[in-house]
C-alpha cells in the first residue's frame, strides 16, 4: 500500500537557517529522530510541519515531531493541527525565504492538498499522485468526482504554469508532471467505463465490480480497489449514468 514507505520531506531555501518539512511520517522514533538529526548536520531548524493528508502513514508521527521540534503543525483538517493556524487552498507560505504555495487537491481525501514550490517547478503531491502505479480514492471521504477536479487543476499547473516534477507521498520522484498526470487521468477514465461496463453485465456490488475488473491486480490489493470502485460507483449513480 505504502510502495517503498512514506517520504517525507525536508524543504529549505539555499543559505537559510530554517527548514519545513511535509508528512513526518508514521509514528516511528527512529525514523522522526532521523529527520531532526538530518536537518541539525545541514545547520537547519525545522520551524514548520505540514501534512499534505491526515492518514496514518503520513500524519500518525506528527505531534512526537512537533514535541522533538518545537514546531506548529499545519494541516487542512484542525484536528490534525498543532497551533493556531491551519491551511487552506491558494495560501503562501515563506519558511527563511522558501516560497512555498498551497494548492487544495481534495479526492483521496477530503482534507488532501498539495504543496508547489515554483522556483523549482515541483509540486509535493501526498497520495494524490503516487511515485508509481496509481492512488485510490477513499471511500466515503474520499470523492470522484473531487479527485477529477484536482487532476484537472494539476494538468493545467503543468501545462501553463512550469511544474515538471513530482515529489510524491511514497515512491520515486517523476520528472514528468504533465505525463503523469495525463496518465492518470486516462487511467480514471478507462476505470469508469470498465466499472460501467461491469455493472451492465450484471454486477450489482462493489466485490463483484472488483472481482471482474481488477482480476489481473493482485488480491492483496482488492481491498482498497473496492474502496475506489465504492467510489467510482456513487460517482457514476450521481450522473445518472447508471
Amino acid at each position: 500500500m505504502t510502495l517503498d514507505g512514506t517520504n517525507t520531506w525536508l524543504l529549505s531555501e539555499p543559505g537559510s537557517d530554517l527548514a519545513a518539512v511535509v508528512d513526518p511520517g508514521p509514528l516511528d522514533e527512529a525514523h522522526l529522530r532521523r529527520v531532526v538529526d538530518l536537518a541539525e548536520q545541514q545547520g537547519k531548524r525545522i520551524a514548520l510541519t505540514l501534512l499534505t493528508h491526515g492518514h496514518a502513514d503520513h500524519a500518525e508521527g506528527a505531534a512526537r515531531f512537533a514535541e522533538l521540534t518545537g514546531s506548529p503543525v499545519r494541516a487542512l483538517d484542525p484536528a490534525l493541527r498543532l497551533g493556531e493556524e491551519g491551511l487552506h487552498g491558494g495560501q503562501r507560505l515563506d519558511v527563511g525565504g522558501l516560497d512555498l504555495r498551497v494548492v487544495g487537491t481534495p479526492g483521496h481525501t477530503s482534507d488532501s492538498l498539495t504543496f508547489h514550490l515554483p522556483a523549482d517547478g515541483a509540486i509535493l503531491t501526498g497520495d494524490t499522485v503516487l511515485g508509481r502505479g496509481t492512488t485510490m480514492v477513499a471511500h466515503p471521504d474520499g470523492r470522484l468526482g473531487d479527485y477529477l477536479d484536482s487532476l484537472r487543476r494539476l494538468h493545467a499547473m503543468a501545462a501553463e504554469h512550469g511544474v515538471r516534477t513530482v515529489l510524491p507521498g511514497h515512491g520515486p520522484v517523476l520528472a514528468d508532471a504533465l505525463g503523469a498526470v495525463d496518465y492518470y487521468l486516462a487511467h480514471r477514465a478507462a476505470r469508469l467505463a470498465q466499472v460501467e461496463t461491469a455493472v451492465e453485465a450484471g454486477c450489482r456490488t462493489a466485490p463483484e465490480v472488483v472481482a471482474r475488473v481488477y482480476a489481473d491486480v493482485d488480491p492483496a490489493l482488492w481491498p482498497a480497489a473496492e474502496l475506489s470502485v465504492r467510489a467510482q460507483l456513487t460517482y457514476l449513480e450521481d450522473r445518472g449514468l447508471i
